[in-house]
């Protein structure tokens, strides 16, 4: 998408004869230039707006440019800009209060990365020396991060040429659309998935299993919420085989599923929530405005590294900048119902529109799934096989949407519907229709 503005011209041009992009051969790539944003919208150099309800990478909740958060960053900046992790610092203090105040009970303290995966690393570390064991379960339909350990852990194609760590074991998890299990309801669903994940464990040993970590809600993978009761049943597979539950809530936390956590947001049939030992969080925690991640630790994990040293470290561990933005982040998603909004939101806007489109399209939505501001459209070739479509409707799909102001997100054969936290109902109306044209193009 090459601009025509000499400024945005020059953006593309520098990129393309610089930069080396991620997950992607270099050579025909044709990155879109993004000049501004504000709220939930972006635009470019030519004055072209977009609706971004791609979040970018499903992580600006509190929306592009809030006023909240680059305040608090200028305001550190101007008292300090950086110091050792060694020391004590005020808004290092002030945010992890603020983390373990939304996390509940069950967690004491917060190790700050400087992004998710060096966040599941950290995570995977701490079990694997606290419960003196070496592998690691993680589900084949997951992403855990482009880092040693965690892109092993990761399920999808993109583990298969990283595998250099050790100790990782994968299982399918839940997804009634497209089951393993041969399954016909949630509920059975559940069952079998964890039946498997049991047989699992035996079959590897589970004296050697240190954790079970999974996304709460698998993100990339196309927003599979887990069915009833499947949540508590790990849980209780790992309290009984001693295993650490690690939760990455990178990309399903802060606000995403209209709770501060999507463990919240996953109660059992008795309303009992379920609380893992360890949550990897990142870029939800301040929208991205500033690198940082973390794990959030429970009294007994925490109470291990007393008297023992933690192994572990970074020299931009709780960055006074990436401090101050989740300061600012979280005061402002408190005091302005930015959560509360995606909740509501996403109950009585976003997913009626979502199962009204697939009734008006029901040869190509073979599902629609999620919930806060965070779901997924699973496209189909044959609603009766559920055979994905091909690329090429994904590309055209893509091409459409993008020329009539709607920046969207892609993942294999779905359209991830995942707009900030802050949007309205008028906005959601106005991706509705776009998604309606760009779908009857087709």
């Amino acid at each position: 998408m090459i601009p025509t503005s000499d400024v945005g011209k020059r953006a593309y041009d520098l990129d393309r004869a610089y930069v080396f992009h991620s997950w992607s051969a270099q050579a025909a790539l044709d990155p879109m230039v993004i000049a501004g944003g504000s709220g939930t919208r972006v635009w470019d150099h030519d004055g072209n707006e977009y609706l971004d309800f791609s979040s970018q990478l499903v992580n600006v909740n509190i929306g592009h440019q809030h006023s909240a958060v680059r305040d608090a960053i200028k305001a550190q900046a101007d008292v300090l800009t950086t110091v050792a992790p060694a020391h004590a610092n005020l808004a290092r203090g002030e945010a992890a209060r603020r983390i373990l105040d939304r996390a509940g009970e069950g967690f004491s303290k917060v190790f700050f990365t400087n992004g998710g995966a060096d966040a599941n690393e950290n995570a995977i570390r701490m079990a694997r020396l606290y419960t003196g064991r070496d592998k690691v379960l993680s589900m084949y339909r997951s992403y855990h991060g482009n880092t040693g350990a965690a892109v092993v852990a990761t399920g999808d194609w993109r583990r298969v040429p990283n595998e250099y760590a050790r100790g990782h074991v994968h299982f399918f998890g839940p997804f009634s659309y497209r089951s393993e299990f041969w399954s016909d309801s949630p509920q059975q669903e559940s069952e079998r998935a964890l039946h498997h994940l049991r047989r699992v464990i035996q079959s590897e040993g589970a004296a050697s299993i240190a954790a079970i970590l999974i996304e709460t809600i698998p993100g990339t993978a196309g927003v599979l919420v887990p069915p009833p009761g499947y949540l508590a049943g790990v849980r209780a597979l790992a309290d009984e085989f001693g295993i650490v539950l690690i939760f990455d809530e990178v990309m399903a936390g802060f606000g995403r599923t209209g709770d501060w956590f999507a463990f919240q947001s996953l109660p059992d049939s008795s309303g009992e929530i379920t609380v893992p030992d360890l949550i990897t969080f990142a870029k939800g925690v301040n929208s991205g405005y500033v690198p940082v991640g973390g794990v959030i630790i429970s009294p007994a994990i925490a109470a291990a590294f007393d008297e023992t040293v933690f192994p572990g470290g970074l020299t931009y561990s709780g960055h006074p900048l990436a401090m101050a933005s989740i300061v600012g982040a979280l005061d402002a998603m408190e005091s302005e119902g930015i959560v509360a909004n995606a909740k509501r939101v996403g109950a009585d806007v976003i997913g009626p529109g979502l199962r009204a489109l697939q009734a008006k399209h029901p040869s190509i939505i073979g599902e629609v799934r999620g919930l806060g501001v965070f779901w997924a459209l699973d496209l189909v070739a044959d609603s009766e096989t559920r055979e994905p479509v091909s690329p090429s409707v994904i590309g055209a799909l893509k091409k459409t949407l993008l020329s009539l102001g709607l920046l969207p997100f892609f993942a294999d054969n779905r359209l991830h519907v995942v707009p900030p936290c802050v949007v309205t109902d008028d906005e959601v109306a106005r991706a509705l229709d776009l998604y309606d044209q760009a779908f009857s193009s087709l």
